[in-house]
């Protein structure tokens, strides 16, 4: 068999996470190990060393395994643009845009490349750890699934169930997903894992026994609740408005710096903020109203996968203003993507939102032009003295026609990004990853906020500090998962003869 399919009672129930930790655990053990997501939705995506975009949980799951992402990892991608409207990524390439009626049209043939691009990833390697797409039992999707049980049949995947007991009613979410499944889809969910939990696990014992009893299953684990994992979260909704990001430590010097991101509601690679997240003194808040910038010492605009629509809100919310305010104020402001976009002087956009020519901010001498083919790259480059290296996502080009300073100096001498006085923009994502480039940022941040008391932190090494969040994941699925059965489900598929609950559809 040498595949199992992780799905999970809601979004954000830890699918993501449990996958990861599946990943790590087996390629400890020396494995050969590959992620898979059929179909992802997310406005959380990288490009991979082959030149194609996947959501960013699938990367991580990558560096989990200890190998490269690849666009097979994720080969169908949504990226909403608004509430009834996607653009496609299949097979790392922009192929077109729909709706959520319309995309049921193309979901058969989507399927023949999903199953293909599996098959292709179990025959390279020992092991295939799947991740289900929302909930196996939403029921008006199923005749039509390729992620959730479409994807188990179609490949004869067994399924263990995740659902997350810090919501409140696990139990009711785990017999009610599986109750919903007809008898056949019901015949390969071999399990459930409870996520999450918080206090004794004999409390549960009651409840595990009890479900094994109605369902015939057994609960393969409990993980804990783990203060200390917060990166790459998956889904954008997991970062709220006015809440801390992260878990920061005191800071190294005697003041914080204080960083506000709006919470865009088209938000797109969030978890670019994290790298300043980690640093010690680092307070990172997102926010959705204007007296938020208030205190805020650095303001970061992120990415967006609607830059006119979001800019439109940034006016209507007043925070385009309060950002204009803190700008004129001598105080810092980041772009990033879609944000530094914002920044500009014109956008010029026929392709995304076909709104034609908006005003910006007015507070980085450029113009943006839509072009209809998407940038993917990896690039690096120099930035504030030191060797960066990024990717981007986008279809905007930056059209330059004053002599503002770049941002980003790329080898053969081209400029990327602008900076003028307090304000900067790039397009590049992943820059705050750099930890050189991330020291000096924020030092040019605390100097302009006059928060002469903060110091950056020299031991900060982020690339560590993410691989030790995988490492923790591994260690929670070797010490609270019952690793052996989930060989065998691995090697052998679902077991037999596993009871059909009754109010299962027919």
């Amino acid at each position: 068999m040498n595949a199992l399919l992780i799905a999970g009672t809601t979004s954000d129930a830890g699918k993501s996470v449990v996958t990861a930790g599946i990943c790590r655990w087996l390629a400890r053990s020396g494995a050969r190990v590959a992620p898979f997501k059929a179909q992802n939705m997310s406005n959380n995506s990288v490009v991979t060393p082959d030149g194609g975009e996947i959501g960013r949980a699938q990367a991580v799951q990558a560096a989990a395994c200890g190998v490269e992402p690849s666009v097979r990892f994720n080969p169908v991608l949504l990226k909403p643009g608004s509430d009834r409207q996607s653009q496609v990524v299949v097979l790392g390439r922009v192929d077109g845009e729909v709706t959520a009626l319309s995309y049921r049209e193309r979901k058969a043939a989507l399927l023949d490349t999903v199953a293909s691009t599996l098959d292709e990833l179990r025959r390279d390697h020992d092991y295939v750890v799947c991740e289900g797409a929302g909930s196996p039992a939403e029921i008006n999707l199923r005749a039509s699934d390729i992620a959730n049980m479409g994807l188990a049949q179609a490949a004869k995947l067994p399924v263990v169930v995740v659902g997350d007991i810090d919501r409140g009613g696990v139990f009711a979410q785990l017999f009610g997903t599986l109750s919903l499944l007809d008898a056949a889809d019901q015949a390969l969910v071999a399990g459930f894992v409870i996520n999450k939990f918080r206090g004794d696990p004999e409390l549960l014992r009651p409840g595990l026994d009890q479900l094994r009893e109605l369902t015939g299953r057994p609960v393969h684990g409990v993980l804990p609740w783990a203060e200390d994992l917060w990166l790459d979260a998956e889904d954008s909704l997991s970062y709220v408005a006015d809440g801390v990001v992260g878990r920061p430590a005191p800071p190294r010097g005697g003041q914080w710096l204080r960083v506000a991101v709006p919470r865009l509601p088209r938000i797109s690679n969030a978890t670019d903020v994290e790298a300043l997240a980690a640093e010690p003194g680092v307070a990172v808040r997102f926010v959705t109203e204007p007296s938020r910038l208030s205190d805020a010492d650095l303001v970061v605009l992120p990415g967006s996968k609607s830059t006119v629509a979001d800019l439109a809100w940034l006016r209507e919310s007043g925070l385009a203003e309060a950002i204009r305010d803190h700008a004129r104020a001598g105080l810092p402001v980041a772009g990033i993507c879609g944000g530094f976009q914002m920044l500009t002087r014109r956008i010029h956009d026929e392709v995304e939102s076909g709104s034609g020519v908006v005003d910006g901010l007015g507070l980085l001498d450029l113009e943006i032009d839509f072009a209809r083919e998407k940038t993917l790259a990896r690039p690096r480059g120099e930035a504030f003295g030191e060797a960066v290296a990024g990717y981007e996502i986008h279809h905007g080009v930056e059209v330059r026609r004053g002599d503002l300073p770049p941002l980003i100096t790329l080898p053969d001498g081209e400029a990327e990004g602008g900076v003028a006085g307090s304000v900067l923009g790039t397009h590049w994502h992943g820059l705050f990853e750099n930890d050189d480039f991330r020291r000096e940022f924020l030092g040019w941040a605390a100097g302009l906020a006059g928060r002469d008391g903060f110091r950056a932190a020299e031991d900060t090494v982020f690339a560590d500090i993410r691989d030790a969040q995988l490492d923790l994941l591994g260690d929670l699925v070797t010490e609270h998962l019952d690793t052996d059965v989930l060989r065998r489900l691995l090697d052998g598929g679902a077991p037999t003869g596993l009871p059909r609950l009754a109010a299962g559809l027919s």
